[in-house]
């Protein structure tokens, strides 16, 4: 059997929390993340974008920025919205989701800013 990597992560070092798939790959790059983005509006989720404190991360329970973007296929738009939660939050972490109404479900969510350790 080959060696697994443990990804070193603690409660008191916030910023080695890993939340999701995205979380153990290498940061992405604006191209990456207008992919992402492109997805969700393929898919015809709705997008929304979400924040909290890096110590509060761990909770179910994060801020929503602005209503869920009911519709909105504008893939510029839903980035400016991710940044303009980024800018007026700059020490929280930024989620972008997807919400799925078919299934009533999230069909996607990811970590797209990680905010400065307090």
């Amino acid at each position: 059997m080959s060696d697994m990597q443990d990804y070193k992560s603690s409660l008191s070092d916030t910023s080695s929390r890993k939340f999701e798939t995205f979380s153990y790959l290498p940061d992405m790059d604006e191209a990456g993340l207008r992919k992402q983005v492109e997805y969700i509006v393929s898919k015809g989720w709705n997008p929304a974008v979400e924040h909290t404190e890096p110590e509060n991360a761990a909770d179910n329970f994060w801020y929503m920025w602005k209503l869920p973007m009911f519709g909105e296929t504008d893939v510029d738009r839903i980035l400016g919205e991710a940044a303009a939660c980024h800018k007026a939050h700059p020490a929280n972490h930024v989620k972008l989701v997807g919400y799925d109404n078919y299934a009533q479900s999230k069909g996607t969510e990811m970590v797209i800013y990680r905010g400065n350790a307090v």
